[in-house]
């Protein structure tokens, strides 16, 4: 029998995190395109990200025929993934363009973000921003698969801390360092220090 569940943050009720999560205002839109097979993650943080962004929004699905007319036009709209010719972040305001950023966030392991992306042109088309390199997740439960590589929460907090300054959205990762905790409690410390914390 499962768990009864949180409509909201979609964790079990007797680990909600909507107590945690922050309500916080951006320039910037965050659209979030999730892979079908993250939603019901243990650790789905674009969820988390959506909710605690008042402008942003989620949505779920490999093919989005629709993404074109979710590019709203008051928005310079950008992929935020990497690759060639990706700018890094804070992009300045071009020449006459001082519209705000529309990023757009492909969520799922890196080889079903690629499969997003080969999926939906008008995705693969778009100008591309990255992250500074050398950051360093703060998921201490895996191995990242590539230097770099974070957990979807963490990448929208970076950029929009890059974006944004000297505004921070450092609160957008409360339920996300929650999660992480609730985690390593459920294993154990003695577990975790086994298994994580080796060299």
């Amino acid at each position: 029998m499962s768990r009864p569940c949180c409509e909201r943050c979609a964790r079990p009720q007797s680990h909600c995190l909507c107590p945690l999560l922050a309500n916080l205002p951006s320039r910037t839109r965050v659209l979030i395109l999730q892979h079908p097979d993250e939603v019901r993650h243990a650790l789905n943080t674009a969820r988390l990200a959506a909710l605690g962004l008042q402008n942003a929004e989620l949505r779920v699905g490999e093919v989005f025929a629709e993404l074109g007319q979710w590019l709203d036009p008051a928005y310079r709209a950008c992929l935020l993934f990497p690759g060639e010719g990706a700018q890094p972040l804070p992009l300045l305001p071009g020449t006459g363009d001082e519209r705000p950023l529309l990023l757009v966030v492909p969520d799922g392991t890196w080889r079903k973000a690629r499969k997003l992306l080969h999926m939906n042109p008008v995705l693969a088309a778009l100008p591309r921003v990255c992250l500074p390199p050398g950051l360093v997740s703060r998921y201490r439960l895996r191995k990242a698969p590539a230097e770099g590589a974070l957990a979807t929460i963490e990448a929208i907090t970076v950029a929009l801390n890059l974006q944004e300054a000297p505004a921070c959205f450092d609160e957008l990762l409360r339920p996300f360092e929650a999660l992480i905790e609730g985690q390593i409690a459920a294993m154990g410390e003695t577990t975790f220090r086994r298994n994580h914390l080796q060299q």
